[in-house]
C-alpha cells in the first residue's frame, strides 16, 4: 500500500478533524476563552460530563456510537487482509472507545476481558518478546556510555603515548579526539537516520549500526597516531548518531502507553550501566601501562556485538510496518508484543486510527517537507521546542565535564591516577543505582516534574563542588581536601540520575508524529552531540583559562537557564498514547505560557513554599477518558 493510498484511507477521518474542530470545549474558563484556536481538539459538550481541564485529549472514535465503531473496524481488518481477525478487531475497538468501561462490554468474552483486568491491574505485564527487544536495545546504549568512560579513562595515558601533552594547541588536539564522536553523530549519524529507516527498517538500521560500532572501538585500540585515532572515532560518531536516534524511537513504538516511559528508559539505565562497565574496565586493565588505553577504548565493542546478534530476533516495529504500508504485517508485530490478542489489536487499530489524523494534516511526504514540518507546523513545532530544550539541557548542565574528564578532574586535585579511576568508578556505581528508581517515577510523577525538581538542586551541587577545589590548604589532609569536591560530584550526579538523564532521550522519542518521528529526533540527536562534542572540544583549554572553580561555575549557572527553558517549554507526556501527545502539542504556546505563570507557578509557590491549604487550580490538559463517559450508542 503507497503513500497514496494511505491518504485515501485517511479522507473520513480528515472530515472528523473539521467538525471536531466546531465543537465547543467542555470547559473554557471566560479570560482564557481568546486562547482558543479552531485546531484544538476538545471533548463534545453533550457527549462528556463537564471538565475543569483547559484541553481535553479526545478519543476520536467517541465521535461514533457502538454498532459504526464495530462495523469501520470490521471493514478495515478485511480492507488489508487481515479477515480471519475482523471480528476480534471489532471487539478491540469498542475496548479502545471505552478503555476505562471495558468490563461493561458484552460483546468481549470472558478471557479477553480477563486479560484486560489483569493488564490494568500489572502495568508491568507483557510477554518476554516485549521485554526482550526492549532490554537488548538499551543494550546497545551501554556502547555511548562506555565508549565516553573509555576514553576518560584513556585521556590519562594516550596524550603522552602520541606526544600531545601540555597547553595550547595540544589541549585542542585532545578536546577534539574527545569531541569527535558527537561532533560526528551530531552532524552526521542522526540525518542519515531516514534514508537508512526508509529501506531498511528499524531493525536492519540498527544492525548496521551495530556492526559500525563493534568495528570501530577495535579500530581505536589499534590507532598507531593521533590521526589514526582521530580518524577511528570520526567513524565511530556516525555509527553513534544513527542508533542515537533510532533506538529510543524503536523501544518507544513498541511500548504500551502506561509504562513507555519506564520501558524506554532503560535506554538511559544501560548508558549509565554502560559508563560503569567502562569504569570498571579501565581499573581492570590499568596495571597494564603500555596498552591500558587500547584496552579500555577496545573494550566497547563488546555490547554493540551482542547488540547485532540479537537484533535479528526481534519483531520490527509496529508502527514502522504500519506507516510503510504493511498493515497485516504490523499486526503480527504488536501481537508478539502483547500478553493477549484482544490487548494487540486494540493498540493496534487505535494507533491506526490516530495515525490516518496525523496523514490528513500532514504538508508533505517528501525528507525535506518532513524536516521542514518540525519547524513550521505548529504542532509539531512546539514538539520541537520540548526536544531541543530536554536535549540541550542535557549539556547544559555539566554532567558530561564529569564523564568525559572526572579522572583528569580528580588528578588535578592531588588524587593519584588509581585513586582517580576508583572515584570515576564511584561516580560510575552511583548513576546506576539512582537511576533505577527512575523506572517508577518516571509514569508517575511526570517527565516535566523530575527536570523541575532537580535543576536547581544540580546548580547548588555543581557550584559547591567548584567552589571546593579552591581548598588548596597544605595544612588539610587529602581526604579534608578532596573529599568536599568528590561528595559534592556525586550529589550533582544523584540529581541526575533522577531527572535529566533519564528524561532527555525519552522525551525526545516520544513527542513527535509518526510521520516527522525519525527527522523530529534526528534534530534532538544533532543539537544533544553536537552540543556534547563542543562541550568535549572546549572544556580542557576552559579549565585553563577559567580554571576549575570558573568552569564549574559557568556550568552552574546554566543550570538555572535550562531550568527557566524546560519550565516554558517542556511538557508533560506521562501515560499518553503517542498519537494522543498530538494533541497535547495542539495547545498554543501563549495559552500553556500564561496558564503555567499565572495559575500553575503562583499555587506552587502558595502550596509548597508558603505552606497554604489552597485548592488546587484545574489542569491545562487532560485525558478525555478521565471523565469516565463517552456517546452513548
Amino acid at each position: 500500500m503507497d503513500d497514496k493510498q494511505v491518504n485515501q484511507d485517511a479522507s473520513h477521518i480528515e472530515k472528523e478533524i473539521v467538525l471536531s474542530s466546531e465543537k465547543n470545549a467542555a470547559y473554557i474558563p471566560e479570560k482564557d476563552a481568546a486562547h482558543t484556536t479552531k485546531n484544538e481538539h476538545i471533548a463534545d459538550t453533550g457527549a462528556r460530563r463537564e471538565s475543569v481541564a483547559l484541553n481535553i485529549v479526545e478519543n476520536p472514535l467517541t465521535r461514533q456510537n457502538k454498532v459504526q465503531c464495530v462495523a469501520e473496524a470490521e471493514a478495515w481488518a478485511v480492507k488489508h487482509g487481515m479477515e480471519e481477525h475482523a471480528a476480534l478487531f471489532g471487539r478491540a475497538a469498542l475496548v479502545a472507545r471505552d478503555p476505562d468501561r471495558f468490563e461493561m462490554l458484552t460483546e468481549i468474552d470472558d478471557e479477553e476481558r480477563t486479560a484486560l483486568i489483569y493488564e490494568r491491574e500489572h502495568k508491568w505485564n507483557g510477554p518476554f518478546m516485549l521485554w526482550y527487544s526492549i532490554s537488548l536495545c538499551a543494550i546497545g546504549a551501554a556502547t555511548q556510555g562506555w565508549d565516553q568512560t573509555g576514553s576518560n579513562g584513556a585521556n590519562l595515558s594516550f596524550p603522552e603515548e602520541f606526544g600531545i601533552t601540555g597547553p595550547g594547541k595540544n589541549e585542542w588536539i585532545v578536546g577534539l579526539i574527545n569531541a569527535i564522536i558527537f561532533l560526528t553523530a551530531g552532524l552526521i549519524g542522526a540525518f542519515i537516520v531516514d534514508p537508512l529507516n526508509k529501506y531498511l527498517g528499524r531493525r536492519g538500521e540498527i544492525f548496521l549500526t551495530a556492526i559500525c560500532l563493534t568495528v570501530t572501538p577495535i579500530g581505536s585500540a589499534c590507532a598507531q597516531s593521533w590521526q589514526g585515532l582521530f580518524a577511528a572515532r570520526f567513524v565511530m560518531g556516525i555509527g553513534i548518531g544513527a542508533k542515537n536516534a533510532t533506538v529510543p524511537i524503536y523501544s518507544a513504538e513498541m511500548a504500551p502507553a502506561r509504562i513507555r516511559g519506564a520501558l524506554v528508559m532503560f535506554w538511559q539505565l544501560w548508558v549509565v550501566i554502560g559508563i560503569f562497565l567502562g569504569f570498571c574496565a579501565n581499573v581492570i586493565v590499568k596495571d597494564i601501562p603500555k596498552i591500558a588505553w587500547r584496552l579500555q577504548l577496545g573494550s566497547a565493542f563488546i555490547p554493540s556485538l551482542i547488540l547485532g546478534i540479537g537484533i535479528f530476533f526481534c519483531p520490527e516495529s509496529p508502527r514502522w510496518l504500519m506507516k510503510h504500508g504493511h498493515v497485516a504485517k504490523g499486526f503480527q508485530s504488536m501481537a508478539k508484543l502483547r500478553s493477549h490478542p484482544i490487548i494487540g489489536a486494540r493498540d493496534y487499530y487505535y494507533s491506526y486510527i490516530m495515525y490516518e489524523t496525523e496523514l490528513a494534516v500532514a504538508r508533505g511526504a517528501g525528507y525535506f517537507s518532513r524536516l521542514r514540518d518540525c519547524f513550521t507546523v505548529p504542532r509539531i513545532r512546539r514538539a520541537n521546542y520540548g526536544a531541543s530544550t530536554v536535549m540541550l539541557a542535557q549539556q547544559m548542565c555539566g554532567i558530561n565535564i564529569i564523564s568525559f574528564y572526572s579522572s583528569t578532574i580528580f588528578t588535578d586535585v592531588g588524587y593519584s591516577k588509581d585513586q582517580a579511576l576508583y572515584a570515576s568508578l564511584g561516580y560510575g556505581a552511583i548513576q546506576v543505582v539512582f537511576t533505577i528508581p527512575t523506572l517508577f517515577l518516571i509514569d508517575t510523577k511526570g517527565r516535566r516534574t523530575l527536570c523541575l525538581i532537580t535543576f536547581p538542586l544540580m546548580c547548588l551541587f555543581l557550584l559547591a563542588a567548584g567552589l571546593s577545589l579552591l581548598n588548596n590548604d597544605i595544612n588539610l589532609s587529602q581526604g579534608a581536601r578532596i573529599g568536599p569536591v568528590v561528595l559534592f560530584v556525586y550529589l550533582f550526579t544523584i540529581c541526575y540520575s533522577l531527572g535529566e538523564g533519564p528524561v532527555a532521550f525519552q522525551y525526545s522519542a516520544e513527542v513527535f508524529p509518526t510521520i516527522q518521528r525519525e527527522q523530529g529526533m534526528a534534530w534532538a540527536v544533532c543539537i544533544n552531540n553536537t552540543f556534547a562534542g563542543i562541550l568535549s572540544l572546549t572544556f580542557p583549554r576552559m579549565k585553563s583559562a577559567m580554571s576549575p572553580t570558573g568552569a564549574f561555575g559557568f556550568y552552574a549557572a546554566l543550570n538555572l537557564i535550562a531550568w527557566v527553558m524546560i519550565f516554558c517549554f517542556v511538557r508533560e507526556t506521562k501515560q499518553l498514547t503517542l498519537e494522543e501527545l498530538d494533541q497535547v502539542f495542539s495547545v498554543p504556546t501563549s495559552s500553556y505560557l500564561k496558564y503555567e505563570t499565572t495559575v500553575w507557578l503562583p499555587y506552587f509557590i502558595k502550596r509548597h513554599i508558603l505552606r497554604q491549604k489552597i485548592i488546587k487550580p484545574p489542569p491545562i490538559i487532560e485525558k478525555a477518558d478521565a471523565h469516565g463517559a463517552v456517546p452513548v450508542a
